[in-house]
């Protein structure tokens, strides 16, 4: 996609690349019913991917932020990269669906992570002083996703011998 290792995704411009298609839920049900099921439990629904017709399309919630917004697309769209399988049957008021298995999941959240916040990036901005705060505003994804993947990365201690060493 002619991105440099400091450059940000545009999670949207990666499911143009790969041929999936992004709906908002909104568009195809009733503001009410999403409201209502989020009001019944909050945060039920933020993401899901489906196949028709030989395409793929990953649905979102319009009730979301901009940035959790990206970070459920980003997650959708590693399931389809790292070509997750939908393998494990649940059943909510009586009505089946399958889903990935737990692992899967796990992977798709840090995979979709590093795609929104890689680790050269995450450095860059550590090497210039960003808050979390601020990587969130710049980079368009939640304070929590920043805050992630800035610790778990290592990022902030590794930033902070080095200016030690060289200061």
């Amino acid at each position: 996609m002619g991105l440099r290792q400091t450059d940000a995704l545009d999670v949207s411009t990666l499911a143009t690349h790969l041929g999936v298609k992004i709906v908002s839920a909104g568009d195809l049900i009733e503001m009410s019913r999403l409201e209502e099921i989020e009001r019944i439990q909050a945060y039920s629904f933020s993401g899901a991917t489906f196949e028709i017709g030989g395409r793929q399309f990953v649905i979102t919630s319009p009730l979301r932020t901009p940035g959790r917004r990206a970070s459920d697309i980003a997650h959708e769209l590693s399931h389809i990269l790292l070509k997750h399988e939908l393998s494990e049957m649940r059943e909510i008021d009586g009505i089946p669906f399958r889903t990935c298995r737990p692992e899967e999941e796990e992977q798709a959240t840090n995979f979709g992570g590093t795609l929104l916040l890689p680790r050269p990036l995450l450095v860059s901005a550590a090497r210039q002083g960003l808050t979390h705060a601020e990587i969130a505003d710049r980079y368009q994804v939640t304070i929590e996703m920043a805050r992630f993947r800035y610790n778990s990365t290592g990022v902030g201690r590794q930033v902070g011998q080095f200016q030690r060493a060289v200061g």
